[in-house]
């Protein structure tokens, strides 16, 4: 042993550490940019300084909805003041494409609009304002075609995006043949504006060489890096995107922001200057796609006690004009069609209709919303056929509680082998006082004429991973200085969710030091490439497993060195070797982070690394549409009490519980958060938030002032969220689970009580017409029809 550096490692501090229990994991952290948000201090891409001589760009959109360009008049658009540069669709240098799967989706428009807010053109101004006024100046001839707005006058039509696709298992006919009972109906889901609180936005900046920097709002890096050098005529490794955080993304910036980081990085080429293009609200509301809006035809046959013997169901969406997304949408609406429910025989048709509205995309569920509201709608109606409550109904239909039931296999062939939703509902149940509530609101509604309650309570299994196997993978790099500070870079993307905070907390718990210790920096393509989408839940999942791989290579390198100070030289004294709280121990020697990291800089250690994760285990046919497409489910349920103004249509929400499985959660504070916000967003979705065309294609619902999201008034006074105890049996991040999506399913129960109410008008023995959004004009329509049925 080497005297002298035994007497230093002696003489280090050596109060005893608690590796067992410390943990800087499932540590309830604030977000890693909460004090500079409250301060104003976070930087958005509009907020980075502007470099000498950036312009503004405005695009120039379309107010038809089908229509072909017979002319189209620019000289007063250029002569306009401030106005540099005007492009259409012919100078686009390279691609005249931003589409994310099929390649059916212009830049700009060249001869045929295919909806009222298509770009057309673009104006490069020294103002943005100047540009937004240079637009309206054009003046275009068009020859009108004939529109198609509605997803039902697509299937009518036979017009779609994507061919049908068809997930058939067991023989529904034969089902439905010895059904006791047997229901069917239709049913009408609206879609949903992302409305993130920052619109669309990139700057972009020529480099030396052909090279060109986007800041972008993004939360696709490596896909604007594409279509940016597709659009340019570019080799990828000329162009570098980088996105420090977003103000919102909810799905509304994964595809849809390449439109606009490519006509800001064309017109920054052309000019050689840096071009900004920010879209105004309504400009933004426009343009871009929205969830996916879907029209059901559904059959269902079911015995006495209320248990699905045999579906059939019909969904058609709302693509819009392309394709964009809407391909892993209707996929995932079609595995999700069974929500938290065994279904033995099922044929389940997804159509993509082909619409002349926005090109709908990505939004927060991503599908699963759109197909598990059906099957809940379902059990609803079943309940109330049977006169039974509505919980009990969906008890029967869960999946089992463990293989040996023979209920644990989903339609498309994955074994659900973590079913929790048992036991989950169970304390729910008890926790919200359920059946009390249920009977003191009888009560209520017995002696009250015009205003009704309702309850309702409504689970989730939600499958995470993308459905698209090679997506599931990331990087990430981590690199330590030699004060022990730490810094990491991964490719994941932050949009408030508080993904960096997460990956940090990983960071600091592998390396065994504060968090205070770690900083997360923007994604940047230039440091991790080819990353996938931040979506489909599985930001921290993936990143941070990248991120945890780069942080213990780097561990593994200071253990083997801690090791050789003292003399060992064997793998058991390797793993004898603790990291926490700051320091690095084993028996009676320790020494501080920093201090070992500085040693192992003088002794030629690399003090930086790489990682890299991919999910194993997924697998996914679409072609007969079965797999093992999910990692794993991530459960939950709550239960919502309302009431409705029989008279007016206005509702309440009085109060709400939601029990959530986040597994052993990274951070319980930023995931009781993410449940709260979803929470009131899904509520937005099925309740207020209404999007209109009129009939001439044009969205009228395109600003504040004519869309309503909710409100903090919206919000119920008793609000009751909490984390499921529970670790996922999946080896996942720390044995978490993904907590962005899958809460936007709990509202389900809003939706249902406000029907339950409805539905106490004529004591319970109708099921109202009620399609989403809820808004005040719905349930007012829905009592008239009970009111008629109780009638006549």
């Amino acid at each position: 042993m080497n005297t002298q550096t035994d007497a230093f490692l002696k003489d280090q501090p050596a109060t005893p550490v608690d590796v067992a229990q410390w943990a800087e994991v499932g540590q309830s952290h604030p977000h890693e940019s909460a004090a500079l948000h409250v301060l104003g201090e976070a930087t958005y891409t509009d907020d980075i300084p502007e470099a000498q001589g950036t312009l503004h760009a405005a695009l120039g959109l379309s107010q038809k909805a089908h229509a072909r360009v017979r002319a189209i008049n620019l000289d007063a658009v250029r002569a306009a003041t401030g106005v540099v540069a005007v492009y259409v669709a012919s100078d686009i240098p390279g691609t005249n494409d931003c589409g994310p799967i099929i390649h059916d989706d212009p830049i700009l428009a060249d001869g045929l609009v295919q909806y009222v807010g298509q770009p057309i053109f673009v104006v490069v101004a020294d103002s943005h304002d100047n540009a937004r006024r240079a637009v309206r100046k054009v003046v275009v001839d068009y020859e009108e075609l004939p529109a198609i707005l509605t997803p039902q006058a697509a299937h009518a039509a036979r017009s779609y995006v994507l061919p049908p696709m068809h997930l058939a298992r067991g023989d529904v006919e034969s089902a439905f043949a010895i059904a006791a009972h047997k229901l069917s109906g239709e049913l009408l889901v609206g879609g949903q504006e992302q409305f993130y609180l920052e619109g669309q936005i990139s700057y972009a900046i020529p480099k030396e060489g052909n090279g060109m920097l986007v800041q972008c709002s993004t939360q696709h890096p490596s896909e604007m890096q594409h279509v940016v050098a597709h659009a340019l005529g570019l080799h990828a490794h000329n162009v570098v995107v980088e996105c420090r955080r977003m103000g919102g993304g909810f799905g509304g910036k994964e595809s849809q922001s390449a439109l606009w980081a490519a006509v800001a990085a064309i017109s920054a080429q052309k000019l050689k200057r840096p071009v900004k293009l920010r879209a105004d609200r309504d400009d933004d509301m426009m343009v871009t796609g929205k969830r996916h809006c879907f029209h059901y035809e559904y059959e269902v046959g079911y015995d006495n006690d209320g248990r699905i013997v045999g579906a059939r169901v019909q969904m058609v969406s709302r693509a819009g004009y392309s394709a964009d997304l809407s391909a892993p949408v209707a996929t995932r609406a079609v595995c999700h069609f069974d929500n938290a429910y065994y279904l033995s025989d099922v044929d389940i048709r997804a159509m993509c209709g082909k619409t002349n509205t926005q090109s709908n995309t990505a939004f927060r569920g991503f599908g699963g919303p759109q197909g598990a509201i059906a099957i809940e709608y379902i059990l609803d109606e079943i309940a109330r056929n049977l006169g039974r409550d509505g919980l009990d109904i969906r008890r029967i239909n869960f999946y089992g509680r463990n293989e040996s039931e023979g209920r644990n296999v989903t339609q498309y062939g994955q074994i659900v082998v973590d079913n929790i939703i048992h036991e989950l509902v169970d304390e729910l149940e008890v926790s919200s006082a359920y059946r009390q509530r249920r009977a003191e609101i009888n009560a209520y509604n017995a002696s009250s004429l015009v205003l009704k309650k309702g309850l309702a309570l409504t689970p989730v299994k939600f499958g995470i991973a993308f459905n698209v196997t090679h997506l599931n993978q990331a990087g990430a790099l981590v690199h330590v200085y030699t004060d022990g500070s730490v810094l990491v870079n991964h490719g994941g993307t932050e949009m408030g969710q508080g993904v960096n905070t997460k990956v940090a907390q990983v960071v600091a718990h592998e390396l065994g030091i504060p968090l205070a210790l770690v900083r997360v920096t923007a994604t940047d393509t230039s440091k991790i490439a080819n990353t996938s989408a931040t979506a489909a839940s599985t930001g921290a999942d993936l990143n941070g497993k990248a991120a945890q791989n780069a942080a213990n290579k780097i561990r593994q390198r200071l253990a083997e060195f801690f090791v050789t100070l003292f003399g060992g030289d064997n793998s058991a004294d390797i793993t004898a070797v603790t990291f926490a709280a700051g320091m690095i121990q084993m028996g009676e020697y320790s020494i501080s982070f920093p201090d070992l990291v500085q040693k192992a800089y003088m002794a030629r250690v690399q003090l930086w690394s790489d990682g890299f994760y991919a999910t194993p285990g997924l697998y996914w046919d679409s072609k007969t549409m079965t797999g093992h497409p999910f990692s794993y489910f991530a459960y939950g349920a709550s239960v919502s009490e309302v009431v409705i103004d029989t008279l007016t249509g206005e509702w309440k929400l009085l109060r709400a519980d939601a029990l959530y499985d986040a597994g052993a959660s990274l951070n319980p504070a930023l995931d009781i958060g993410q449940v709260e916000g979803a929470f009131i967003q899904g509520m937005g979705w099925l309740t207020t938030e209404e999007l209109w065309w009129n009939k001439d294609g044009k969205l009228m619902t395109h600003a504040p002032s004519t869309y309503k999201i909710p409100a903090i008034s919206d919000c119920p006074q008793d609000f009751r969220v909490s984390l499921f105890k529970n670790r996922n049996v999946e080896d996942s991040i720390h044995r978490s689970k993904a907590v962005g999506e899958p809460p936007l399913l709990l509202p389900f129960s809003v939706f249902f009580a406000i029907r339950d109410a409805i539905a106490s008008v004529a004591d319970h023995r109708y099921n109202p017409p009620l399609n989403a959004p809820a808004t005040s004009e719905a349930i007012l329509q829905a009592i008239t029809a009970v009111e008629a049925m109780a009638a006549g």
